[in-house]
């Protein structure tokens, strides 16, 4: 069923049930009101009775007047003294007795219904208050009218109220049609029409400027849309840029593996200097194939687990020197603060490219900050461009010897920082970049390939010094004992 037939089956259900507790009530004030109408006719039919000469009234007229009241018998009790009046058709004894002087309301309405729903065609008798003089009034008295009394009263009682909730019932749904149902309609359709064409802005929500609960759903589904239509279109580009991606690292292996023979070759030549870089060379050489062997199997969508390994960190930090280029460069320098017999559990080439992409960054900062015009060089606060990269072994949890202990690396420049738009976003794809050309891909990567290693980085919002610039931190766990 639509939402439509459904709440036009509630409002007639609640409609129904508001009805049916009005009725009982309003019922039950008519049954009592009517016998209480049939005791105060008795009593002065008693009392006219009473006032005739020597209290002889004749048979007929005593049978007219308890016909004219309705009842077979009545009975006055005051001043010690008992009056009864009845005609023939008295029966000998009743059914069952209505005290109207001490019943409870939950009392007159079960006796209500009882009269109205089950009907009883034996005599009863019904007690009531006297007036003056009189303590009580009894009246011995056929139900069939009282019932029949009722049964008019419901049928009148059913039809304005019918007539009454039917209006109400049309304005309610009326009502919710206008202001419920048709916004939802709405809101339904623009979901369904944006499921087909996620693409289309046309399908896109326009809010209908509403201030209640309806317009602030229209205006979140307007944003979820866009935010939604712009994640797609940036997933397109990102299935399309893989795929070139894969074409490239293909060709580009190509050429680096023809780049690692002649390399090689190198390696017979006895000249001093090339003995010391045609290693650094080697070693560089790999690390580029095996990183396009990695953009070939991007299909994956995930980094390979890493290949843990014990080595020194220091060796593996000197070597960004000549990577970034600033063994040969004055303006900006670097300060490896590692302690030489710091040994740690990683994977190294994961773990270069992880620092490689940090100290690429912070150089780049620094490069753009000391280009200003005016700069000379320096940076605002007149200290000379520096990267920090100092690392401490953590203290293991348990009885342990150093190389199960964790490792703290920080990455630190005193650059401009990161503006605060940046932080909110910053291990996000393409969303954490500030520096125009940057591709926004070097954080994210990093972050993976540290969570591979169980360890977390984060970018530290407390710099030591007040002139400091970013600094990361990276933290690595020691393995784990069953060795993954």
């Amino acid at each position: 069923m639509s939402l439509s037939v459904r709440l036009m089956i509630l409002t007639m259900v609640f409609a129904l049930c508001a009805q049916a507790l009005v009725f009982v009530p309003a019922i039950t004030a008519f049954r009592r009101a009517w016998l209480n109408d049939r005791l105060s006719a008795a009593q002065i039919a008693a009392l006219v009775l009473e006032a005739a000469p020597d209290a002889a009234v004749p048979p007929a007229i005593e049978e007219r007047l308890l016909n004219g009241v309705g009842v077979m018998g009545i009975a006055l009790s005051g001043g010690g003294a008992r009056h009864l009046l009845s005609n023939d058709g008295m029966p000998t004894e009743v059914a069952r007795t209505i005290d109207l002087r001490n019943a409870t309301w939950t009392e007159l309405m079960r006796d209500a219904l009882a009269d109205l729903f089950i009907g009883d065609a034996t005599a009863m008798r019904v007690i009531g208050e006297g007036m003056g003089e009189i303590a009580f009034v009894e009246l011995i008295m056929d139900p069939t009218p009282l019932r029949h009394a009722m049964l008019a009263f419901s049928v009148r009682i059913a039809a304005l109220s019918l007539l009454v909730w039917g209006v109400a019932a049309a304005a309610l749904y009326i009502a919710l049609m206008r202001f419920i149902v048709r916004p939802v309609r709405r809101l339904a359709g623009h979901i369904t029409a944006f499921e087909r064409e996620p693409g289309n802005p046309a399908r896109i929500i326009v809010p209908s400027g509403k201030r209640d609960e309806i317009g602030m759903a229209e205006r979140a589904l307007e944003r979820m849309e866009h935010t939604l239509a712009t994640e797609l279109r940036q997933q397109q580009r990102l299935a399309a840029l893989g795929l070139a991606v894969a074409k490239i690292s293909h060709e580009l292996r190509n050429m680096l593996t023809a780049a690692q023979l002649i390399s090689d070759r190198l390696m017979e030549v006895s000249d001093p200097l090339v003995e010391r870089f045609a290693p650094r060379l080697i070693a560089t050489l790999d690390r580029a194939i095996a990183f396009c062997e990695a953009a070939l199997a991007y299909g994956k969508v995930k980094e390979a687990l890493p290949q843990r390994r014990r080595f020194r960190l220091r060796p593996l930090v000197e070597e960004l020197r000549d990577s970034l280029g600033l063994g040969t460069r004055e303006d900006i320098g670097l300060v490896i603060d590692i302690p030489d017999s710091l040994v740690l559990d990683a994977d190294p080439d994961q773990l270069y490219r992880v620092l490689l992409n940090l100290g690429r960054n912070a150089m780049q900062a620094l490069e753009q900050e000391i280009a200003r015009p005016g700069a000379n060089g320096r940076l605002p606060h007149g200290r000379a461009p520096t990267i920090v990269i100092s690392a401490r072994a953590q203290p293991s949890a348990g009885p342990s010897s150093d190389a199960a202990a964790g490792v703290m690396i920080r990455i630190a420049d005193n650059g401009p920082g990161l503006a605060p738009h940046a932080r909110e976003r910053l291990f996000e794809a393409f969303s954490g970049t500030t520096r125009s050309g940057g591709s926004g891909l070097g954080l994210p990567i990093a972050a993976e390939l540290i969570r591979l290693h169980g360890g977390t980085i984060a970018l530290d919002t407390q710099p030591q010094q007040a002139d400091s610039g970013a600094c990361f931190v990276i933290s690595l766990p020691p393995r784990p004992p069953n060795g993954g």
